[in-house]
């Protein structure tokens, strides 16, 4: 694996190297003999971690929290009685209660007054509308806030179209807290088994384990890794790709290009110029330092400008995922745990989609599964969207998702609509493929669902 890693890319994937006759043992105990003895001469196979799958290592990352869960709801318990207080069933949880007008400044001071319940199970209430949160409403509050928080108006991430993915705005802001705010996110959702509809490039995971135990020194940089121009490929192409041309360019760099170490950016309309290093625009880029050059400034743009922004998201997550399990993954990993798998299996959806209102043998079902196994991955991606609010896979699988198709009663001049907080497709009984068809491909094509864009 280490051999493997030196090489870019890799000759073999890193998950060719899981073996999945460990996902059957007792991985707490190989955790647990792990965390005691560490690498000394009691043997765990969490010493050697890239042959533990990623679903294995779900079961280690949601154990170990759902241990640290009860030992925090257990002391706020034995806290209550010592003082002689009625205990209450609501200290076993993080309730939060939000207003749907002010979602977000809502939510931040309820994570932050409950700063010391984060590792509880996790329940939100809307304030004003009555039900009991049985997974649903849990699931909603995150997608309206990850809706809300990377919008383009609300400034905080910036969305690169030609990469199709989000990255932090780099803009000076008063308070960081925000950012703090999409880190606890994250965090809460690998703790709650959620998965986030979130875009963010390979090296923000690279980031978020840069160290992957939080520093006892608060003085400590963090969310700092190495960066190189590939990880600016997966965010910026176009300036990746300049930068790509100017290391091989044959003419001469300095009277061509005119460059020096300085970088300018537009801040609220503004053009703002940062040195890359001391006195940067006194100093030209050659032939000689061009190299250095397009380090420093990719180094900038992934780092330096937006280091307080990350630093705050970095912590967030830390707050709620604080786990030695992390040590075991990889930054690919985490991803998977926050957003899902990309590989869809659609005949293993059929075989775990419960219906109501309709029998599987149903032809209204049986055309719905036709259509949709013959689907691009472009479409299907677009109904695992429509249904779900993600177009990716939880880590355990398709059977995960609890998908479920009901009956809709309306005219078949419908079209399907779903309830994204419950994975559920309305369907009415069209009666015949090809109208289900026509009917089903405008429906997930035209929804807006939480797309983030």
């Amino acid at each position: 694996d280490a051999a493997n890693s030196l090489i870019s890319p890799p000759i073999i994937s890193y998950t060719d190297f899981y073996n999945s006759t460990l996902d059957h043992i007792d991985l707490m105990e190989e955790y647990h003999n792990w965390q005691c003895y560490g690498n000394s001469h009691r043997f765990s196979f969490c010493q050697y971690p890239f042959i533990i799958s990623i679903a294995a290592k779900k079961v280690i990352i949601q154990r170990d929290s759902e241990q640290q869960m009860i030992s925090i709801a257990r002391q706020s318990l034995v806290d209550k009685v010592s003082r002689r207080q009625k205990p209450d069933m609501n200290m076993l949880f993080l309730n939060v209660k939000v207003r749907r007008t002010h979602l977000v400044s809502d939510s931040l001071d309820e994570l932050a007054r409950k700063k010391a319940d984060l590792k509880k199970k996790l329940k939100v209430t809307f304030v004003g509308e009555a039900g009991l949160d049985m997974g649903g409403l849990t699931k909603e509050w995150f997608l309206l806030l990850i809706r809300q928080i990377f919008h383009p108006d609300y400034g905080m991430f910036t969305y690169h179209k030609d990469s199709q993915c989000h990255w932090f705005s780099s803009f000076k802001c008063d308070n960081y807290s925000e950012f703090r705010l999409v880190g606890a996110l994250m965090g809460l959702a690998v703790y709650n088994s959620i998965t986030l509809d979130i875009r963010f490039p390979p090296c923000c995971y690279k980031k978020l384990l840069s160290p992957p135990i939080v520093p006892c020194d608060h003085n400590t940089l963090v969310g700092i890794c190495a960066v190189t121009l590939d990880d600016l490929f997966q965010i910026m192409p176009e300036l990746a790709h300049g930068l790509s041309e100017l290391l091989s360019y044959e003419g001469n760099v300095e009277e061509d290009f005119y460059s020096t170490f300085q970088v300018f950016q537009e801040e609220f309309g503004v053009i703002k110029s940062y040195n890359l290093k001391p006195n940067g625009d006194k100093i030209p880029v050659t032939n000689r330092n061009r190299k250095e050059y397009v380090q420093l400034y990719v180094d900038f743009l992934l780092n330096r400008s937006i280091y307080k922004q990350f630093a705050a998201f970095y912590y967030g997550f830390h707050s709620v995922c604080a786990s030695y399990a992390l040590l075991l993954l990889r930054p690919e990993e985490v991803e998977i745990l926050v957003c899902g798998s990309p590989e869809l299996d659609m005949s293993a959806l059929q075989r775990s989609t419960q219906y109501e209102g309709y029998q599987k043998t149903d032809l209204t079902i049986r055309y719905f599964w036709d259509v949709v196994l013959g689907f691009s991955l472009d479409l299907q991606k677009k109904l695992l969207h429509f249904a779900t609010g993600s177009d990716r896979v939880p880590v355990g699988g398709m059977a995960d998702l609890n998908f479920k198709i009901s009956k809709s009663e309306t005219s078949t001049n419908w079209l399907p609509v779903a309830h994204t907080c419950f994975n559920q497709l309305c369907l009415p009984p069209y009666k015949n493929k090809k109208e289900l068809k026509q009917k089903l491909i405008i429906g997930i094509s035209n929804a807006e669902g939480f797309g983030l864009e």
